[in-house]
Formats: C-alpha cells, sequence, structure tokens
C-alpha cells in the first residue's frame, strides 16, 4: 500500500525448559531477563515504538523523549522498553537515513490499518500496539504507558544459552560480531487473546550510542546520538494461549560487523497479528564477551 504523509510532521519443547523453578533459580548467574507480573510489585515490561527519520525536522525532539523514558524509567510500575524504527519514506527528500528500512515503513503502514488511518507520519509513538500519538507529547506517552502498565501481561524470559560442546568455536569466538549466539526465549502465563487472533513472537536487537552527521535535507548540519535504534526485526515463532508454557524456542542471534556489541539489546515481545496488541515483552543485554 503507498504511504501518504500526514500534517503531523511535515505536508510531505527445548530441554532446560522443561524445569521451570530451576531455570528461574539460575537466572541471575546467567543474564536472565524476565517479565514480572503486574501484582508482585515490580515494573511491568511496557513495549513503546517510535518511528521516526534523520529526514524529518520534527523527530529530534522525540528521539530525545523515547531516549530519556528509557534511561530514566520515569513511570512509576513500568519498564519502558524502546524501539526506534527509522521509516525509508523520507529518503527521497534529500537525506537518506543510515538506519532507515522499508520494512519500518511496511510496519508502521500496518498499524496505520489497525488505527483506521490511511496515513502515516513521523514522529509515531505507539504504546504497547493499542495506543498512537504525535511522538513528541510526553503527556501523552506517560499516560499510556501508566495505562499499559496496569494490564495483565505475559510473562517472557530470556537468557543468553550455553555454546554446545559439539559446535567447532569456543564461547568466545561465537559472541563476537558476525557469529550466532543461542538465545533461549520461554513465554508463560499468555492469558486471554482476541479470537480468531494469532499471537505471534518477534525479536528485535536494538543498539544504543550511534552517532550521525546529516548533511542534506531538513536536518541538514545537525549531529544525532540515537538510542534503541531497530538492528533487526524478525518474527521467530507463534505462542499457543491454550497451554503453560506458550511459547519456547532458541533463535541464532547474528551480529553484523559494524554492531558494537556493548550497546546492543534483544528484546522479545509477543503480539497479536491482526489487532497488533503487545501480550508481553522482555530485553536483555548482550553478555561480556
Amino acid at each position: 500500500m503507498k504511504l501518504r504523509l500526514s500534517l503531523a510532521c511535515v505536508v510531505a519443547g527445548l530441554t532446560f525448559f522443561a524445569v521451570g523453578t530451576a531455570y528461574k533459580r539460575g537466572a541471575a548467574a546467567q543474564g536472565v531477563s524476565a517479565s514480572p507480573r503486574p501484582s508482585d510489585g515490580k515494573r511491568t515490561p511496557v513495549l513503546v515504538e517510535l518511528f521516526t527519520s534523520e529526514g524529518c525536522s520534527s523527530c529530534p525532539p522525540a528521539d530525545a523523549l523515547i531516549a530519556r523514558l528509557e534511561k530514566t524509567q520515569p513511570v512509576a510500575g513500568a519498564e519502558v522498553i524502546a524501539l526506534k524504527e527509522h521509516v525509508d519514506y523520507w529518503n527521497h527528500l534529500g537525506w537518506r537515513d543510515p538506519y532507515s528500512s522499508a520494512e519500518f515503513s511496511e510496519r508502521q503502514n500496518g498499524y496505520a490499518q489497525v488505527f483506521g488511518s490511511n496515513q502515516v507520519y513521523t514522529p509515531q509513538m505507539i504504546v504497547d500496539g493499542r495506543t498512537e500519538f504525535v511522538g513528541s507529547s510526553e503527556g501523552r506517552a506517560r499516560q499510556a504507558i501508566l495505562q499499559e502498565a496496569q494490564a495483565p501481561k505475559a510473562a517472557v524470559y530470556l537468557r543468553w544459552a550455553p555454546i554446545p560442546s559439539g559446535q567447532a568455536r569456543d564461547l568466545a569466538a561465537a559472541k563476537s560480531a558476525a557469529l550466532g549466539i543461542p538465545l533461549d526465549v520461554r513465554v508463560e502465563e499468555l492469558g486471554e487473546t482476541a479470537t480468531g487472533d494469532t499471537p505471534e513472537v518477534y525479536l528485535a536487537i536494538t543498539e544504543s550510542n550511534l552517532h550521525s552527521e546529516v548533511l542534506r535535507g531538513e536536518n541538514a548540519g545537525s549531529r544525532f546520538d540515537h538510542f534503541a535504534v531497530v538492528r533487526e526485526l524478525r518474527p521467530i515463532g507463534k505462542a499457543n494461549p491454550r497451554v503453560a508454557i506458550a511459547f519456547a524456542a532458541q533463535p541464532m542471534v547474528t551480529l553484523a560487523p559494524n554492531w558494537k556489541r556493548e550497546n546492543l539489546r534483544a528484546v522479545v515481545f509477543v503480539q497479536e497479528r491482526r489487532s497488533r496488541r503487545v501480550l508481553g515483552a522482555a530485553a536483555l543485554v548482550f553478555a561480556a564477551q
């Protein structure tokens, strides 16, 4: 479907899963991230997506906001997990965003259909797939995040898996750039899903501390510091809401040579295909090499 800009910016069954309690007890030693239940007094993960572009003059305040939300975690009871997705439909207006992808434009267009709009715009912020607004609105962001933090969520568990002894490389080599790292993923207590909908599990890799100097376009002469930029986003399977362990898998994470490991995080979230509602999420930093 053809994308159009609105006036908001410009007129333009794994073995280790068999014993869930043992997995949880060993979490601290193996770098586990888990989604807490809303009733346990901890912060509930809330997925905050920002559709943005280096070519959009209205986007820098929204870029700064999403970085601040995740760094400072200002909403009580919520753990903000940020995904900054750079769209590509600005690239023909004088500056090609080096982090842009047609995949993110398509994802944003899918949201537009769910929200009943035939337009997309930047900056657009979407919270847990349910609420959208102009991405620089901190008040709207805090309100939506607080609301989603109070909703029931699935429990998502992540940890870096040990390298199988039979592989012809050691752990350090396997965790270096351009080589695969196994990530253990488990989803529990998925809860109710929309009738006829399909809960899909996604894996995103984000990178922070990225820097750009924009030479042309609306932001010519500007220098940007980027946070939580999505480097990769892909589905890794479907969850089954009818069983206790709704999803279990061990996807391989492959790092591109130009990604800096110390700035990377793995984010896993469960999202209904039709409604786009996010049912649960978790994030995990990359283990030291």
